[in-house]
């Protein structure tokens, strides 16, 4: 009988072991990250780091990151702050409005812990920072890993990939400031064509407009588009005039912050080269249709900035000319 009993026990516990995987894993887990510190725990551990701590203090977010969550953080060091301080022209970080402080903070966090090399090479994520144009579209944030790893093309992650029970932590060179339109035309490469054509020579101030109040909706062909379009043009692009390009380009401009979802099919948009206009078309992909019957894709949608969104296109819109 003492045998059977001692054999009865041992199938249990096997049972428990194999029924219950998960929850010992689980366990284990929660156990490894309570004895991490918390991302808040970790800045302020770190003495280069004093100023993130005031800051996060400052704006209430010191117990939003002390508490559960899966973050990732793009720390700025204290010089980064200083270099920003400077050039806003703020004695401290005490001197900078708390709510605009705030979001710059939240522009520098993601919603899931993302190690380096999940980050896309060339790509847009989106921060826990709003704009102000949309209350349901988070700020984006283009990433480029061409040489290290650079953020709207204003802060460079100088070290990666630190733990905390919460998320994770970079360390970055700069404050990454919340993005205009026309930050993050500049800051792809892959609209370079585009930043070249909006300032070229005799083009209206048009960067100067995409960092004003907005709020606008721009239409951005990547560089493929351009050079397509060189080959479609008789003469090529160096054959259109001036006042031609300032055409084409306000044609790639409307008003208002209008994301993907807003679309419906066979909607007309106007734009800046008033009165013309081009088509949404949904299909399997979404479409805009220029006055020349012309199709283009729409390949990225709804890069959102503070004054505005982008959408980028494969193929360059043209208006009557």
């Amino acid at each position: 009988m003492k045998n059977t009993f001692l054999f009865k026990s041992a199938l249990l516990i096997i049972a428990f072991l194999v029924v219950t995987p998960s929850f010992v894993s689980c366990t284990m887990e929660e156990n490894a990250n309570a004895k991490k510190p918390s991302i808040t725990e970790v800045i302020q551990s770190q003495s280069y780091l004093s100023t993130l701590a005031i800051a996060l203090e400052k704006t209430g977010l010191s117990s939003t990151f002390n508490s559960q969550g899966t973050y990732t953080l793009f720390a700025p060091t204290n010089e980064a702050f200083a270099f920003f301080l400077a050039q806003n022209g703020f004695a401290s970080i005490n001197d900078v409005p708390s709510s605009t402080l705030k979001q710059i903070l939240l522009n520098h966090v993601i919603g899931q812990v993302v190690n380096s090399t999940d980050l896309p090479s060339a790509g847009y994520i989106k921060t826990l920072a709003i704009g102000n144009t949309s209350t349901t579209n988070n700020l984006s944030m283009f990433v480029n890993k061409s040489n290290g790893i650079v953020l709207n093309d204003m802060s460079d992650v100088t070290a990666s990939n630190i733990l905390a029970s919460n998320g994770i932590i970079h360390i970055v060179s700069g404050v990454i400031t919340l993005p205009s339109i026309s930050d993050h035309i500049k800051a792809n490469p892959n609209l370079s064509s585009m930043a070249e054509a909006l300032s070229g020579a005799g083009q209206p101030a048009f960067f100067t407009t995409f960092s004003g109040t907005g709020p606008f909706t721009v239409f951005a062909p990547i560089n493929s588009a351009f050079t397509s379009l060189n080959v479609e043009l008789t003469g090529g692009i160096a054959g259109v005039s001036t006042a031609n390009m300032t055409k084409i380009l306000r044609y790639h401009v409307a008003t208002g912050n209008i994301l993907a979802t807003d679309f419906t099919d066979g909607e007309v948009i106007s734009t800046f080269e008033a009165p013309q206009t081009f088509t949404v078309l949904l299909n399997s992909v979404l479409k805009l249709k220029d006055v020349n019957n012309r199709n283009s894709n729409v390949i990225t949608t709804d890069i959102q900035c503070t004054n505005g969104v982008i959408h980028l296109l494969n193929k360059v819109l043209l208006p009557s000319l």
